[in-house]
């Protein structure tokens, strides 16, 4: 397909609160979806699909296209936890392409920490999922599965400490520009090593912020996009893979970024040299860590060195990342951080970052998410976006 008959991601809105104990899961995802339409300079009616994932309450659509007043042929609502939004721009990209709708609406909202981490959501996949009797006596929670992860991968590779502190050194520095992240102290490797050990290696100041909020984006036809007042921003291309355990012995060291990642790159023809912003998922400093290798920005086992003394921070290197402040400092709603890495990929690309941490001619961009537990099952997606 040509370029330019790509759908666009014509509206982005991130929820400016990280705390919001008087509103409801349903308001925030209204006040979200409102916030995108205005960004987009659309009204309610002219949504004609609709998606959403487990954080969505009720029925899914069902429930919220009834709460949002809205009137969609499409819906669709994919959960793969974190992972979730950035499928869903995809498959509204698809949607789009095959004529099933014209403008579509993505949200995300949650309040778990009003609510509390572990609620009815928890409390159901324990009791539901297959996996549960063979998994919960043991206490596999995500802290542990991703800190099994960060052990493996420093006895595979010799990575250290410090090399994953540098991660959370690197939001930070980003998050102190943004007003509305969680977390804007600036910190060191020694304040991250020296917060304390959740579960052996990953420190406290290594596992992402607890926040209640949301945000939305809205893809549109391009004929659409290209009649309003924003900056085209192009989705050139994408991937969607799932990483399974199935009794054998995974190589937890490897996520299913690499397969979504290849995928994404081949549709678009680009390689990972050629990005100058990533948006990459960072539930904890080794998530991060492990995307940026499988995705192709360095060799496999050398994400060490390429984190370290940072090399990622804006104007410091080739490569930025996160420069919202990620989920290490700056925003994780509902415990599913995929939507905001979205959402910042759109502002480097529109040249609407702060300009202490934007990119210079950002040209590309991609997004990436992840969902689930790295050290077992868990999905992964890949965007690749343009400014047109």
């Amino acid at each position: 397909m040509n370029k330019s008959e790509r759908a666009c991601i014509v509206g982005a809105y991130e929820h400016p609160t990280r705390h919001a104990p008087d509103k409801s899961v349903a308001q925030l995802h209204a006040e979200v979806a409102r916030g995108a339409l205005h960004d987009a300079g659309l009204q309610a009616s002219d949504i004609d699909g609709y998606f959403c994932a487990g954080d969505a309450p009720g029925l899914g659509p069902l429930s919220m296209v009834d709460y949002l007043g809205l009137r969609p042929r499409y819906v669709e609502s994919t959960d793969t936890g974190g992972s979730s939004y950035l499928i869903h721009v995809r498959h509204a990209a698809q949607a789009i392409e095959a004529g099933h709708c014209n403008v579509a609406l993505v949200t995300l909202a949650g309040r778990p920490r009003s609510e509390g981490s572990s609620g009815t959501q928890a409390r159901a996949y324990n009791l539901l999922a297959p996996e549960a009797p063979f998994e919960s006596p043991y206490g596999l929670v995500p802290i542990n599965s991703y800190a099994m992860a960060a052990q493996r991968h420093m006895h595979a590779f010799g990575t250290t400490a410090e090399q994953l502190a540098w991660i959370k050194v690197t939001a930070s520095h980003h998050a102190q520009h943004n007003p509305h992240a969680m977390l804007r102290d600036v910190v060191t490797v020694q304040d991250v090593l020296a917060s304390p050990l959740i579960a052996d290696p990953l420190h406290r100041m290594e596992c992402c912020v607890v926040t209640d909020g949301g945000g939305a984006v809205i893809v549109a036809r391009p004929e659409i996009a290209r009649g309003l007042k924003r900056p085209l921003v192009r989705l050139v291309g994408g991937g969607e893979a799932v990483g399974y355990v199935n009794s054998a012995r995974p190589d937890i060291t490897t996520s299913a970024a690499r397969p979504s990642g290849a995928a994404a790159f081949a549709e678009a023809g680009v390689k990972p040299g050629d990005i100058r912003y990533a948006s990459i998922y960072d539930s904890f400093t080794i998530t991060v860590l492990i995307q940026l290798e499988d995705l192709g920005f360095c060799e496999k086992g050398q994400g060490g060195r390429f984190v370290a003394d940072g090399r990622l921070i804006a104007g410091q290197g080739r490569l930025a990342i996160n420069t919202d402040g990620g989920g290490l400092c700056n925003n994780h709603p509902a415990n599913r951080g995929g939507m905001t890495k979205i959402i910042e990929a759109v502002r480097q690309l529109r040249g609407e970052a702060h300009p202490a941490v934007q990119v210079k001619d950002c040209a590309l961009a991609l997004a990436q998410g992840t969902g689930g537990m790295l050290g077992s099952r868990h999905a992964s997606a890949t965007l690749i976006l343009e400014r047109a």
